[in-house]
């Protein structure tokens, strides 16, 4: 049976390649919303917004973990951080790294939510990315 890309879907990716991949199709079905719209969209949860960032949380199962069923959040969790990574360094041209962990992450946020924001970005724009960054995840030793 195929995974479903959607929010209602208790399956959850947990390498950064189907993470990518799953917010591609997540933010293919929501788009992209700017501004004041951010919340707006089919798909879209209660705490994310439809922007890029939003897609790859949804697609690591944020808010979307069935009650009772055991997940390897640690697992989930180590490949968001390294599907983030990867778009950012997709995004950006090159690596956004830092010394310090937490430091590396709000890099990778802010390159992302800096390209999600720029004017005229769409979902195309995005899912064109995330599976970019996909493919790239492939090829990558983590």
């Amino acid at each position: 049976m195929p995974a479903r890309h959607t929010p209602e879907s208790i399956v959850i990716a947990d390498t950064p390649a189907a993470i990518l991949e799953w917010a591609a199709r997540h933010i293919e079905h929501v788009g992209i919303h700017q501004g004041p719209h951010l919340f707006d969209g089919p798909g879209r949860t209660a705490t994310l917004p439809c922007w890029p960032r939003g897609a790859l949380q949804v697609a690591a199962g944020h808010g979307r973990g069935a009650p009772g069923r055991t997940y390897d959040w640690d697992r989930i969790d180590r490949a968001r951080d390294q599907a983030l990574a990867l778009l950012a360094e997709t995004l950006t041209g090159h690596p956004v790294n830092a010394e310090d962990p937490a430091a590396a992450k709000a890099l990778h946020r802010e390159a992302i939510d800096r390209w999600s924001a720029e004017p005229g970005r769409t979902a195309a724009d995005a899912a064109r990315a995330f599976r970019t960054a996909a493919a790239r995840a492939e090829h990558a030793l983590f």
